[in-house]
């Protein structure tokens, strides 16, 4: 199971966190603060695992983000850095190359997808293809309510004068 995700950048910034296990706002802040310290300093070739607490963190770099997972001690490292690279496929596939400025505007975005993969900590879908059309269906809902927010807003503008 996948406690929580936590995407870092490079400086040590907080760009998503996903909390799949009960933790409070100070535990969710120390750990933050402790696993970005050991994340961020590790050198380049070492490898891509940490244990931590009597778990795992599983990480990998892409550009200037961190991707990290946290999972229990018996699970599968290299299963969780699949799920890494399926994640950050799709979010290429969405923004076209992500980079960490698309995360930063797009955060709801995101989390959308993040949401789409996983669910309480556990791989939902493993198809790209299903993931993408669940998030074109729900950009052309969100488009669609802008529309009629903004024909209402017109209607009451008209009325008014």
């Amino acid at each position: 199971m996948i406690h929580f995700v936590l995407l870092i950048s490079r400086q040590g910034k907080v760009r998503l966190t996903k909390w799949y296990s009960p933790y409070t706002q100070k535990e969710r802040t120390k750990v933050i603060r402790e696993l970005s310290g050991v994340i961020l300093t590790r050198g380049p070739k070492l490898c891509n695992f940490v244990e931590w607490r009597g778990y795992k963190v599983v990480y990998k770099r892409y550009a200037s983000l961190y991707f990290c997972m946290c999972i229990d001690a018996e699970d599968n490292e290299l299963e969780v850095l699949e799920i890494i690279h399926h994640y950050v496929e799709i979010l290429d596939r969405y923004f076209g190359s992500v980079c960490e400025l698309d995360l930063i505007f797009n955060f709801h975005k995101a989390y959308y997808i993040l949401d789409e993969v996983l669910i309480a900590g556990e791989l939902q879908e493993t198809s790209k293809k299903i993931v993408a059309r669940l998030i074109a269906a729900q950009d052309s809902l969100v488009e669609t309510a802008k529309e009629e927010a903004s024909s209402i807003s017109n209607i009451i503008a008209q009325a008014t004068k």
